[in-house]
């Protein structure tokens, strides 16, 4: 957080790699512990998803399913009363049926077509921080 952008942490981002699963509700949990340590005006934690907030490595019954979409709906309610501001973008077109009951009355968007995103993200940055 304290870092400024630069040649080293683009690489960081090029290194990032895909592993088994999708676990958002301890990814919130981390980010919202940093950025409570932060003294700002705003704070916003804009997440952006391909999908579910589970994937390889759960199970398919739906309880593990249903956990993890309340997992992380829970954890974006501890963001929010730890003054946090939650947004959510997902290139899922089936993102509706799930990200209803995570994001309950946060904000989120279904994006169509994930070559919009470069386009839509500097549209919603500016939405929320005007």
């Amino acid at each position: 957080i304290a870092e400024d952008f630069n040649l080293e942490i683009a690489k960081r981002f090029g290194r990032i790699n895909p592993l088994h699963a999708t676990r958002m509700g301890p990814a919130i949990r981390h980010v919202t512990a940093k950025l409570g340590q932060e003294q700002t005006r705003a704070k916003f934690l804009f997440l952006i998803s391909d999908g579910r907030p589970q994937d390889r490595g759960y199970s398919q019954e739906d309880s593990e399913k249903a956990y993890a979409v309340q997992d992380t709906r829970m954890a974006l309610i501890e963001a929010r009363r730890a003054g946090l501001q939650p947004f959510c973008l997902t290139v899922d077109k089936e993102g509706n049926d799930y990200l209803r009951a995570m994001m309950d009355d946060f904000s989120y968007e279904v994006l169509a077509d994930v070559t919009l995103l470069p386009r839509r993200l500097p549209q919603l940055y500016k939405r929320l921080t005007f």
